[in-house]
């Protein structure tokens, strides 16, 4: 854990530092331009990283929790379409809602979207458990289709490809980001839960013997996730594969004590998509490659290793 909160600050450190415009922080306060720079876009763009990736890295393993599946993810679901279809129907039905209308319609349609998938998954056979991905990739492209359908018959196709497209990080600036602290919230709320997502990730029966609510459980768990994709989708779009990889890699060093590992998801998030996101502005500098195009091929790659690769425990 210290090595891999060591490795976040200098790849946060490195973010303030990277882009079209020079920023050289041991001179910074002897220059005004750089330290606008600084404030109003570097830092803001690298907070925004950071809370990106650990709030999706914990929704991620809320989710994988509830379905007790590891093959899951919050953008595998039909989460993310859900909070599209959300911000698209306010979009038409009320143009000047204020934001915060507007993250509670998406928040309120992802947690439905969500609850439709886990309805979905337990009709399934318990033993099929590849199935349960599969009725996800399913469920999201119906989803999906019907938001497309629905933009391009108002004209409003550019937003719903915003929303679903690969996520990105350039148009961040100070006030436009800080949605994602709520984001932030809801995962440090599932860290305070952790001991009764665990508990229910042994099952219903077992959840109950042991005098848990199972609904108020789902109903907590649903919220976490439906918040995350929610600010995440408005503020910087679809981030692919992170909710789905980082759980599965930091559960292959830890085991499933999710009250120990929670936090070092948080940190194995923010890490890799501040990666992601340095590659992106670095491979065609000065020019960027949105950080969710590099985290596809990126965690295609892991998740294909982690098909095929040995747990490091049983």
């Amino acid at each position: 854990m210290p090595g891999a909160i060591l490795v976040l600050a200098l790849l946060m450190l490195a973010s303030l530092t990277v882009g079209a415009a020079s920023v050289d922080l041991t001179t910074i306060r002897q220059d005004p331009y750089a330290m606008l720079v600084l404030l109003e876009s570097r830092l803001p763009r690298t907070l925004a990283v950071a809370l990106t990736g650990s709030a999706l890295a914990v929704a991620g393993v809320v989710l994988q929790s509830l379905v007790r599946n590891r093959f899951v993810g919050p953008e595998t679901t039909g989460t993310a379409e859900s909070a599209a279809l959300g911000l698209l129907a306010i979009t038409i039905l009320a143009p000047g809602a204020p934001i915060w209308a507007r993250m509670g319609v998406a928040s309120l349609a992802a947690m439905a979207g969500t609850a439709l998938f886990v309805t979905i998954i337990r009709r399934l056979p318990v033993r099929e458990v590849m199935l349960v991905p599969i009725a996800g990739l399913v469920l999201a492209g119906v989803l999906r289709a019907i938001a497309t359908f629905i933009g391009w018959q108002t004209d409003l196709l550019q937003y719903v490809d915003g929303w679903l497209m690969a996520g990105e990080f350039s148009g961040v600036i100070a006030g436009r980001y800080e949605l994602l602290w709520i984001a932030a919230l809801a995962a440090g709320l599932a860290w305070f839960a952790a001991d009764r997502f665990a508990i229910l990730g042994l099952g219903d029966q077992v959840a109950t013997g042991l005098g848990l609510s199972v609904r108020a459980v789902m109903r907590l768990g649903l919220a976490v996730v439906a918040v995350v994709m929610a600010m995440v989708m408005t503020t910087v779009g679809l981030i692919p594969f992170l909710g789905l990889v980082v759980p599965n890699i930091v559960a292959r060093i830890m085991g499933d004590n999710l009250r120990a590992s929670i936090p070092v998801v948080a940190v194995f998030g923010a890490a890799l998509l501040l990666a992601c996101d340095l590659i992106g502005r670095l491979i065609r500098y000065p020019y960027e490659i949105p950080v969710g195009t590099i985290l596809g091929v990126i965690g295609a790659a892991i998740f294909l290793w982690m098909l095929y690769a040995r747990p490091a425990r049983g």
